[in-house]
């Protein structure tokens, strides 16, 4: 699946795409805001990461920008599971922060939710992430009132977490920003 926003490509990751994943994410501030990705971060991570299989029902994507200095790639997003719910789950590239790219890639992967019948997600962040609190909020989540404490492989410990949800529905507006390519 792929899809195309006002600056974003979203697509699938390819094994070819290990090396920009592992140039953009080793960096500790990134990965310790992360379940699943540990610390250090290795070459071998991003090999194992770019060439697992791609789960229909709930896909993740490599989010390029096209004509980006260097490597397109600007982070990733995608859906995944948490305790027999489909969670949304991002992380984007420091060099990028603070420049909407979460929010534009998040609506077109909450399109994405949508068209493959997902009712309801779950997200989280870490409580000393807030940063991601409020593209969560600016995507239209409500927090759930809910810390709970996770493990974070980059942290190798648990840390506390806030919880949010978001309720789909038929009725949604489609997000402006999308176009399936």
């Amino acid at each position: 699946m792929f899809i195309r926003t006002d600056r974003l490509f979203l697509r699938p990751a390819f094994p070819e795409d290990w090396q920009a994943m592992y140039d953009r994410l080793d960096d500790e501030g990134i990965v310790r805001n992360l379940a699943r990705a540990p610390w250090p971060y290795r070459a071998e991570d991003a090999q194992a990461f770019a060439k697992r299989a791609q789960d229909p029902w709930r896909p993740g994507f490599v989010i390029t920008m096209p004509g980006a200095n260097g490597s397109p790639m600007v982070g990733q997003m995608g859906l995944g599971e948490d305790e027999g719910e489909t969670q949304i789950g991002y992380w984007i590239a420091r060099p990028y922060w603070g420049r909407g790219i979460a929010s534009e890639a998040g609506a077109a992967v909450l399109e994405v939710a949508r068209m493959l019948g997902h009712k309801r997600l779950v997200a989280g962040h870490f409580t000393d992430n807030p940063a991601s609190g409020r593209v969560l909020l600016k995507l239209g989540f409500r927090s759930t009132g809910e810390i709970r404490m996770d493990f974070s492989c980059g942290r190798g410990q648990k840390a506390p977490a806030m919880r949010y949800e978001m309720q789909l529905d038929e009725d949604s507006q489609e997000s402006e920003v999308m176009r399936a390519a």
